[in-house]
């Protein structure tokens, strides 16, 4: 697959993605009494969890590999997950507690400055195609 058209794929579960995190956001801020750092790195795992899935049977479906799932769940957290849990508390530290944007919105900015580095990281190393003359 070309890499325009994967990346037009990272994007459909990256929206889907963004749609999952902001809705498990505004839930749970509400339930954890305003702890927004908390509410946020929460509704990253859940949204990590549904990125991955969908990654793995539609964005890099040809690369799929079911004795590697275990392989490519790890590295997802240890990339996106990073990336995006990183990213995503400092920036809402920045844009909520000191710039005071909504909620919503802060988070929304923080999902789109770690989509390009998350992309790269899932088509190099989470999602790698298998090098077969090394059987790795």
């Amino acid at each position: 697959m070309n890499l325009l058209a994967r990346w037009g794929k990272f994007n459909v579960v990256g929206a889907m993605g963004m749609a999952v995190q902001l809705g498990a956001l505004a839930m749970l801020s509400r339930v954890m009494g305003g702890h927004y750092l908390l509410a946020t790195a929460a509704a990253l795992e859940i949204t990590m969890l549904h990125n991955f899935v969908w990654h793995l049977h539609y964005t890099w479906r040809d690369r799929r590999d079911q004795s590697a799932v275990l392989r490519q769940l790890v590295r997802f957290h240890l990339s996106n997950g990073v990336v995006s849990l990183a990213g995503n508390l400092g920036l809402m530290r920045l844009l909520v507690g000191e710039a005071r944007l909504p909620l919503l919105a802060a988070n929304g900015v923080a999902i789109l400055v770690c989509s390009a580095v998350n992309f790269g990281l899932g088509h190099t190393w989470a999602f790698a195609a298998r090098a077969e003359s090394c059987g790795v």
